[in-house]
């Protein structure tokens, strides 16, 4: 295990993929199951390496992991202050080597059989992008099926996405500058959707590879008021820094791009309307979506469940039964 500040120089061998886990006061039980799960996949010293980012935890877990955890496969670890999880993974995007990247939060953990799937798809294929499912679930099934090749550009024309990004691997050279926002905490709907875009070769399985814990303590259920509201602000900066950043790209990959935004003014609505209760609130956010030729909800049968919620939420009779049942 290394204990380093700066970045390592690129080895002899490549590593096949470097994982890269972000901690920030998680539970040395969950921390030490996450790293046991990376062990424990069929994965030879030279073709993993595993980048541990603390984000300035109260108590440093490097004294507290057991070496002998693994004596196969060293740690980078790497200490900063506490900046939050999008400088940690662009801290770890510094130091990591790996021909791919997968992003693990220090509670969550991989399971074996689906992500040992992913792997000899990434093997074979060489995917720019391989997608995969996520579950809270102990016991799954895995399904050794997969789509592609497609582009990123056409999945995302056509389909909704998750846009956590510890749902995909995906090669670390079709970064280029892209990197995530500091100081957000819906920095994953920025990252996820630019990173579709420079796929020329993007993969899909349904394998269940990724066990998500529902942690009451963690950022993503954070109930405080002034979180709830940075979270809805948060989503409204997302949404105008892609439409921005749209009108820069060809046709294809704009249309794109344009069925997230749209998804996302959909989901902020939504959102509004299920946290502040408040039609104010839910006008301003009509205002500012308005205001960025967003509003109207553009008439497009992406799926049933946009259409219905486009069709109330485009009336003010509709609006109103909104509130009443998704606000009560």
């Amino acid at each position: 295990m290394h204990n380093q500040q700066t970045p390592t120089s690129l080895s002899q061998i490549q590593p096949l993929i470097s994982f890269i886990i972000t901690d920030y006061n998680i539970p040395l039980v969950m921390l030490k199951e996450c790293l046991q799960s990376i062990f424990d996949l069929t994965l030879s010293t030279s073709e993993v390496e595993v980048v541990l980012v603390d984000d300035g935890s109260v108590i440093s877990p490097i004294n507290e992991i057991d070496l002998a955890i693994n004596q196969r496969i060293s740690i980078i670890y790497v200490r900063q202050n506490n900046q939050g999880t999008s400088v940690a993974r662009n801290i770890g995007l510094k130091v990591a080597n790996g021909k791919y990247i997968q992003f693990i939060d220090g509670d969550d953990y991989l399971i074996r059989v689906p992500y040992e799937h992913c792997l000899d798809i990434a093997r074979y294929h060489d995917p720019d992008i391989l997608l995969f499912d996520y579950t809270s679930k102990k016991e799954v099934e895995t399904p050794f099926t997969f789509e592609g090749p497609m582009s990123g550009s056409s999945y995302l024309h056509n389909h909704n996405i998750k846009a956590a990004v510890w749902t995909y691997m995906f090669k670390r050279d079709i970064l280029g500058n892209l990197r995530f926002a500091p100081n957000i905490i819906t920095e994953d709907e920025d990252f996820t959707p630019q990173l579709l875009l420079r796929a020329d070769a993007l993969y899909s399985t349904d394998s269940k590879a990724y066990f998500y814990r529902m942690r009451k303590s963690s950022l993503t259920h954070e109930k405080r008021t002034e979180m709830k509201d940075k979270r809805l602000e948060d989503t409204m900066g997302v949404i105008i820094h892609l439409q921005d950043l749209s009108q820069n790209f060809p046709e294809a990959e704009r249309v794109a791009l344009e069925r997230r935004i749209h998804q996302l003014s959909m989901d902020l609505l939504y959102s509004t309307i299920k946290n502040t209760h408040s039609e104010k609130q839910l006008n301003a956010t009509i205002t500012k979506l308005r205001n960025r030729g967003l509003f109207p909800l553009p008439n497009k049968e992406y799926t049933r469940k946009y259409s219905l919620f486009r069709k109330m939420m485009n009336s003010k009779i509709g609006r109103k039964m909104l509130l009443i049942f998704i606000g009560r």
